[in-house]
């Protein structure tokens, strides 16, 4: 799937809970939730989901999921969306936390880096070792460029509508983004240090395919200069060992890996672990705030694994006392999937 499929419209402010973190345990998360009849919404700093399991190493095999004797990143990523489905979850991608506060009537306002407000009584922290970050360039005098004309992720794909485009990086991002925007900008350009990629393989043969036919253009090499007034581009430089190209560009992305840190969160008043994990209770999983749980590698406890398998029964847990917060008029009745005809409605299997 290319990220775009994950864009989902802001139906309202409100939702029941906000997970922060889409990664697998914060997919789980959502699975829980809905079983409840609770509406999710994820905000993520990623184009996609899967967190650091897709991002990292969709590829590499994982052995310790129960039912599986051997799955991807990747292939567990898409079989929790494909779970997550009948609960219509939103997404919201390429955001970061930026403030959590409480409201006066109990409930919790999120604003995001991109001027998102998000309410909801219940919050999960499912962040992982921290937020990803993309790496800037490491080139002088691009500030005027950032975020006028130079991007590190996509929020609106109208912006680049019509575009004269430069996509910078080989992995995963910058091919699934080329295939994507590629029928909507008037000419693409790949540039990659060497023609080697670290994209699954029927991306680059895609990605080759376009290049083949004359679709998109391939330039190897590395930027070296950016051209234009006021944070305005009119053309890059690529510089390769045979020299140095001009490119005609009025927008560039570039993909080159990401930082990851703990960010906003550190400033949120919970307790926190060495400065880097959010201590909670083991019967519910919830913070030293009311309300706010932190469920998977973000989390810490006696005995804490860090491992998926956990976060999921993490999150179980915590989904059960979020309905008790979220809907506090009505009774919380423990029901399995295997025998319940309510939840086989909301699994829509019945």
């Amino acid at each position: 799937m290319s990220p775009a499929d994950f864009v989902s419209p802001l139906r309202s402010q409100e939702t029941d809970v906000l997970i922060i973190g889409a990664g697998p345990v914060g997919l789980f998360a959502a699975f829980q939730l809905g079983l409840l009849g609770l509406k999710a919404r994820l905000i993520d700093t990623l184009d996609r989901p899967g967190g650091q399991c897709a991002e990292l190493y969709p590829d590499k095999p994982i052995y310790d999921i129960p039912g599986w004797p051997v799955i991807s990143g990747q292939e567990l990523t898409d079989r929790l969306i494909e779970q997550i489905a009948p609960f219509e979850p939103e997404f919201r991608f390429n955001q970061r936390v930026d403030s959590l506060t409480r409201r006066p009537d109990g409930s919790f306002q999120i604003v995001t880096d991109a001027g998102e407000v998000h309410v909801a009584p219940v919050v999960f922290i499912a962040a992982g070792v921290g937020s990803f970050t993309p790496r800037r360039l490491k080139l002088g005098g691009i500030e005027p460029y950032e975020g006028k004309s130079l991007f590190y992720a996509v929020r609106e794909r109208a912006e680049f509508e019509g575009s004269d485009l430069v996509i910078l990086g080989g992995g995963d991002s910058a091919l699934d983004w080329a295939l994507d925007l590629l029928p909507a900008v008037k000419s693409l350009t790949l540039v990659h240090r060497r023609d080697k990629f670290r994209a699954v393989p029927h991306t680059v043969r895609a990605m080759e395919a376009a290049v083949a036919e004359g679709r998109m253009n391939f330039v190897m090499g590395v930027l070296e200069r950016l051209d234009g007034d006021n944070g305005e581009l009119t053309a890059v430089t690529v510089k390769s060992e045979t020299g140095s190209t001009t490119i005609e560009a009025d927008r560039v992305l570039a993909f080159f890996g990401l930082n990851i840190e703990l960010g906003p969160i550190a400033e949120w008043s919970l307790d926190l672990e060495d400065g880097k994990q959010i201590r909670v209770d083991t019967a519910k999983f919830q913070t030293s705030t009311p309300g706010i749980f932190a469920i998977g590698d973000i989390n810490s406890y006696p005995g804490k694994l860090k491992l998926i398998l956990c976060g999921f029964h993490e999150s179980a847990l915590a989904a059960q006392e979020a309905f008790r917060i979220a809907r506090p008029d009505e009774k919380l009745r423990f029901q399995y999937t295997t025998s319940s005809s309510e939840l086989k409605r909301r699994l829509k299997v019945a």
